[in-house]
């Protein structure tokens, strides 16, 4: 199952603690910005974002209950 929902990052600090946080969780994470899809958990990948446009956040998993609340901060 596929969930979707907009996230934002205010300093490169917040993008290294997004990534530690996500990379727990063994399922696909993928953050799209217009037409680009990249990993969630590469902190390079997300640096190559224009981190000033919007940003979804796409957790392909049956319950994402326990990620929504580990990135509430940037959600």
């Amino acid at each position: 199952m596929k969930h979707e929902f907009d996230i934002r990052f205010n300093s490169i600090s917040e993008v290294k603690d997004f990534v530690d946080i996500v990379a727990g969780f063994n399922y696909d994470i993928d953050l799209v910005s217009g037409r680009y899809v990249i990993d969630a958990k590469s902190i390079m990948g997300i640096f190559s974002l224009d981190l000033n446009k919007p940003i979804k956040l796409v957790a392909y998993a049956d319950d994402v209950t326990e990620l929504m609340e580990a990135v509430k901060q940037y959600i």
